[in-house]
């Protein structure tokens, strides 16, 4: 087994559902060792569906290769456990509103004396410090306050959610960038610091061109479809049995599209020599390619434009991932045998290392049952012994 960039780091996953246990994911996939603490009746997530067999999908596709421990910080030996657990870490990872591990007397200026070296992560809806601050948060409220809805959709149209939590999502991966960031900081310095990381904030840092626009020219981007608000032609158009989406980023492959659609009079059409024109005259010229392409499958349209070069795609429904030769040669739906469920295939890990063997990428093991590792983890790694660890889970397990 290759050894991964993260291998040797030890990160306290104090999570759940979906922000906070998606940034331990990738630092596992990574190679750093994940210790999941869960409340007695477990992460929430376990009872999401779908469900095979009693056990939950969605909690193995953001859970695998982690270990359980069941820490039940409201009480006094599941605050010492966690202090314990806080010594032996280099990272923690909290999801909690702003206050609550305070509340519990386990706040960063607590722990960062029982470890200095500690990075502290802290994922929450608003942030640690603003006038929003102490507000509980979902993924749909954020996307909402955050501006991605107002762009998502058909114009016109009733404002629509994008279909992945990319609240949550976002948010943990801009957490575990801040953990490795941080990481490395430590390395240079032999400090750790607290790491402050919004849902509110990362929906954002990701808005890109309408951001840009309003600063720019006080305009408001709103939905477009399937267009892109600065580039064109740059959108899914119309074909015969469904849809190909083609994306002209310069003059060159303009012409190269327009060529393989058999409107090569295009490009030189005053309208449409530039790309500020195209935008401009957008609602002239898509109709014109629209007309072409519904003469031809998308089957086809992929071989005439692919023969050209020209950037282009399917709409693909999910179940066509699973036949895509390009995502199975990538490693990015693996199968995993999970105890309960059988053989199942999750997403694999999308950054790619030179160091790392492609069977090495995704962390080994199985999503945890819980608390399944609560005793080695006390006995091994905190010096507990075999009575005092089982006498503490012998504590919790009535409170199921």
């Amino acid at each position: 087994m290759s050894e991964k960039a993260l291998q040797g780091i030890k990160v306290l996953d104090f999570t759940s559902v979906l922000s906070g246990p998606y940034c331990s994911m990738m630092l596992g996939n990574m190679g750093a060792e994940i210790y999941k603490i869960e409340k007695p009746q477990g992460d929430d997530s376990r009872t999401f569906g779908p469900h095979v067999n009693g056990e939950s999908a969605y909690f193995l596709s953001i859970n695998r290769g982690k270990k359980s421990i069941v820490c039940d910080t409201s009480t006094d030996n599941g605050k010492e456990l966690f202090k314990r657990l806080v010594a032996k870490v280099d990272v923690l990872v909290e999801n909690l509103k702003p206050g609550a591990m305070e509340r519990m007397g386990l706040g960063y200026d607590t722990l960062k004396e029982i470890n200095p070296r500690l990075i502290y992560v802290a994922v929450s809806g608003f942030g640690h410090t603003g006038p929003y601050s102490p507000r509980a948060s979902y993924d749909m409220i954020v996307q909402g306050m955050g501006g991605i809805i107002s762009l998502t959709g058909t114009p016109g149209g009733e404002p629509v959610r994008v279909g992945s939590s990319i609240g949550d999502i976002a948010a943990g991966m801009f957490a575990a960038f801040g953990a490795v960031s941080a990481l490395y900081q430590r390395a240079v310095t032999g400090k750790g610091q607290k790491v402050d990381v919004a849902m509110l904030d990362s929906q954002v840092a990701i808005l890109e061109n309408a951001v840009a626009k309003y600063a720019a020219t006080g305009a408001v981007a709103g939905p477009l479809g399937m267009r892109h608000p600065s580039i064109t032609p740059f959108e899914g158009y119309k074909t015969k049995d469904g849809h190909v989406i083609v994306a002209c980023g310069n003059n060159r492959l303009f012409q190269s599209f327009c060529e393989a659609i058999g409107l090569p009079e295009l490009p030189e059409d005053e309208r449409f020599k530039t790309n500020p024109l195209r935008n401009e005259n957008v609602e002239i010229l898509s109709p014109l390619i629209t007309e072409k392409m519904l003469g031809r499958t998308t089957a086809q349209w992929m071989e005439i434009l692919g023969e050209k070069n020209v950037p282009c795609g399917p709409i693909n429904t999910i179940d066509k991932l699973f036949q895509d030769p390009q995502i199975a040669a990538r490693n990015m739906l693996v199968e995993v045998q999970q105890p309960g469920i059988g053989k199942v295939k999750v997403a694999g890990n999308p950054v790619k290392m030179s160091l790392v063997d492609s069977a090495d990428e995704l962390p080994p093991g199985i999503a945890p049952q819980l608390g399944g590792n609560t005793r080695d983890v006390m006995t091994g790694l905190l010096g507990y012994s075999e009575e005092e660890a089982a006498q503490y889970v012998q504590s919790y397990e009535g409170k199921r």
